[in-house]
């Protein structure tokens, strides 16, 4: 019998994991190392014309838009520019492969990849102002090489996200799939394979489970068993496994140690364990020795330091020009409400924050204010409201709030929580005391990190998804936040608005 927690998206995921598996194993001759090569090769020769296509687009900012910021008396010879590219353009690859942007393991990783390839294109911008200074005969333009670091950066990074796409979509057919076992039956690994089995993200090719029992009880992943743990070496042999998974809480101690021992140092699968904290896992882990005895410390919020420094920046870097410039539509809205409606303009909901501090979050009122009278008269959709938090068509809803709600423009005041450091632009969905019940064990994670406006529920459709994915989304996004997750989600909120789905 299938999970209770498992959804129709999910069931959709665990069809096409069916489908991969049937796919690989019909195609055991194809060597994987050609697929990744060839795509590696495709991968250089769309960033090598990527990075062209970024100095060139930055010698036309510069120099053929003759913008008044620019000094016109610099050195503005296209055919010197366009030698001094083809020059540039063999140093930015080679900074890019000693970066790793080539290596398997760093490919196909989203917002991890931009994180490197962003480092890659500056070290890269560095060592070409580093040559000029140190070499007279190379000249250009300070605002050109400005542009330029940007420029490619944007346009590598375009083509790598389309690239990536068609990769994610090759995955569901067999291709770019490291083959994998999880060794253990538990929680913890049933929770695992759940979330492996999306193959175009995890990469990997999941064929079922080695335990320390020849009976286990539980599995209802539509996994196999395909052994034991003493036939792990000829197991890795005959379906020629690649990766391998330890679930330490589902091992003892001197299982870990044996299977390590035997395949710590082979080459042919890698070892890869879990920690045992996997409700935990998403505020991060710090390793500090004690009298060189190597202790683990969890991590009492998810960001800290520089983390901390740049989603602040991006916060108030985009709140406070934002705000500046919506202000007469915030004023619109005002009044239209008013007239609509008796009642207040700001509606206050009052929502968790950091550390589970309470605090009101602010949205436009999009609601008659007799509503529990109104909801009284309709116990069917009562119900749905107790059992979902949501209601479609919701009877209690003005003109207006229709509207409002339609655009996600009802959310707008809550740039003046992200101003009074109660929300991020981007983070889990708030959430009410009540609603913490429904993570459940991964509730602790939940408020490690600020609420945001948006989020991975935002942009996943919103009140079309479930309590269980909305779940499952905040936790990855807690688990793998850097600053590009954040700048990617701002970004795929836009079309998500326009498209209207999930809002109600």
């Amino acid at each position: 019998m299938r999970s209770s927690y498992l959804t129709e998206k999910e069931l959709t995921k665990d069809q096409i994991r069916e489908k991969t598996l049937l796919s690989t194993t019909a195609t055991k001759t194809r060597s994987r190392y050609w697929e990744w090569l060839l795509f590696s090769v495709i991968l250089l020769i769309s960033d090598g014309l990527n990075i062209g296509l970024g100095l060139r687009f930055a010698y036309l900012i510069r120099f053929e838009l003759t913008l008044p910021i620019f000094d016109p008396r610099a050195l503005t010879s296209v055919d010197y520019y366009e030698g001094l590219i083809l020059l540039i353009i063999p140093t930015w690859l080679a900074v890019f492969l000693l970066r790793g942007l080539y290596k398997r393991e760093n490919l196909l990783g989203g917002v991890r990849e931009y994180h490197l390839l962003f480092e890659a294109n500056t070290l890269a911008m560095i060592i070409v102002i580093a040559v000029g200074y140190f070499e007279p005969r190379i000249v250009f333009a300070r605002g050109w090489i400005l542009i330029a670091w940007l420029s490619a950066f944007f346009f590598t990074a375009l083509g790598r996200f389309l690239l990536r796409r068609v990769a994610y979509f090759l995955r569901t057919y067999g291709y770019f799939l490291s083959r994998a076992v999880i060794v253990g039956y538990n929680q913890e690994s049933a929770e695992m394979a759940q979330q492996l089995s999306d193959v175009r993200h995890s990469g990997l090719s999941l064929l079922g489970f080695v335990t320390n029992t020849d009976n286990p009880t539980g599995n209802d992943k539509g996994l196999r068993i395909l052994g034991e743990i003493r036939q792990l070496g000829d197991l890795i042999e005959r379906h020629r496994i690649d990766e391998v998974i330890l679930t330490s809480s589902a091992l003892s101690r001197e299982e870990l140690l044996d299977i390590f021992e035997k395949f710590g140092t082979s080459d042919k699968a890698k070892l890869r364990i879990s920690s045992g904290l996997y409700e935990i896992i998403t505020t991060g882990l710090s390793v500090r020795e004690f009298a060189w005895v190597p202790l683990v410390e969890v991590n009492k919020v998810r960001l800290t330091g520089s983390e901390q420094v740049l989603k602040a920046a991006l916060d108030y870097g985009v709140s406070i020009p934002l705000l500046i410039l919506i202000s007469p539509l915030l004023l619109l809205i005002a009044v239209a409400i008013k007239l609509d409606s008796p009642g207040p303009v700001i509606h206050r909901r009052r929502v968790l924050g950091v550390n589970g501090k309470e605090f009101d979050a602010f949205k436009f009122r999009t609601m008659v204010i007799n509503g529990d009278d109104v909801l009284e008269q309709y116990p069917e959709k009562k119900e749905e409201l107790v059992r979902y938090h949501k209601i479609k068509d919701d009877p209690r809803i003005t003109r207006i709030g229709r509207i409002l709600r339609k655009t996600s423009l009802d959310e707008l005041p809550q740039l003046f929580n992200v101003l009074r450091n109660e929300m991020s632009l981007v983070g889990p969905r708030m959430i009410t005391a009540p609603e913490l019940e429904e993570y459940k064990k991964w509730g602790i994670n939940l408020l490690t990190v600020k609420p945001g406006i948006t989020g991975k529920w935002q942009v996943s459709g919103r009140s079309d998804v479930s309590y269980q994915e909305r779940v499952r989304f905040d936790m990855y996004y807690i688990r793998n936040w850097n600053i590009w997750m954040d700048i990617q989600l701002i970004i795929q909120t836009i079309p998500a608005i326009l498209s209207k789905r999930g809002a109600y």
